[in-house]
């Protein structure tokens, strides 16, 4: 995990909501010099911090709301950090929890050097990325509407006469959940020709190598081509993996492995 550790005379933390937004700007005494619940505005926003715009950093936490704060502050040349949710929570827990602590906590790991970073992904891939991870969830929902019918058939004990229900000649009277697949198929195909049609704009020599390794067609080569984004933004491959989630945590204690306790 990175941290921001770059100095600055002033500080502002932000939790943001659809209508309104906490924000809190300290100094680089850790003094507050703004602390106030403000309307979700781009020019309200600009105008709080404007006393402090000669030498001030932004932080948000990674959450739905932070697309706009990340681009409004790349458009104004505001250095802007996206800290890692998880992580500030492990770093900065307590038992009080608002916005108007939220914010205050933000801020300060900011200037202590103790906030956690995640990678700000491009404005210009973001749409499709979204449009990946909303095909996905899609997905899943007719995954489980096909293993309900295989389901059902099982919990009678009865002969497996659906046979490959994936295949359109195989749904005829089966369940009323096939109506939804239908549905489902439908959605699913408009939805894959449009992200196609956009993935061409985004490094089509990359997305065509993904398709040279054995088992990756055209949907896996854009999920990974949009969950990655840039492979140069990992320093190792020890990096990557980590981000693949392929890495176990490591819990150590006393020069000891902290192994889980056994089930009983």
């Amino acid at each position: 995990m990175r941290f921001y550790t770059n100095q600055h005379k002033y500080y502002c933390g932000i939790n943001p909501h659809t209508r309104k937004m906490y924000i809190c700007i300290l100094d680089e005494k850790g003094e507050i010099r703004e602390h106030r619940n403000m309307k979700t505005d781009r020019d309200a926003f600009l105008k709080a911090i404007a006393p402090f715009r000669e030498d001030i950093v932004v932080a948000v936490e990674c959450i739905f709301t932070w697309y706009w704060v990340a681009d409004l502050c790349h458009k104004e040349g505001i250095p802007f950090v996206l800290g890692h949710a998880l992580y500030i929570k492990a770093i900065h827990g307590g038992k009080a929890k608002n916005d108007k602590i939220d914010s205050q906590k933000i801020a300060v790991l900011l200037r202590g050097g103790m906030m956690p970073m995640v990678y700000v992904y491009p404005a210009k891939m973001r749409a499709t990325r979204d449009l990946m991870r909303r095909r996905n969830h899609l997905m899943r929902k007719r995954s489980e509407l096909y293993a309900h019918i295989q389901n059902t058939n099982s919990q009678y004990n009865l002969p497996d006469s659906f046979g490959p229900i994936s295949k359109h000649q195989n749904r005829n009277g089966i369940a009323v959940d096939i109506e939804m697949i239908r549905t489902y198929d439908g959605i699913l195909s408009q939805l894959e020709k449009s992200i196609i049609k956009l993935a061409n704009n985004h490094d089509p020599v990359f997305y065509a190598l993904l398709q040279t390794i054995h088992g990756v067609g055209k949907i896996i080569a854009l999920i990974i081509l949009y969950e990655i984004e840039n492979i140069r933004r990992f320093a190792s491959v020890q990096d990557f993996a980590s981000y693949s989630l392929l890495v176990k945590c490591a819990k150590e204690s006393n020069g000891k492995n902290a192994a889980p306790a056994a089930v009983k």
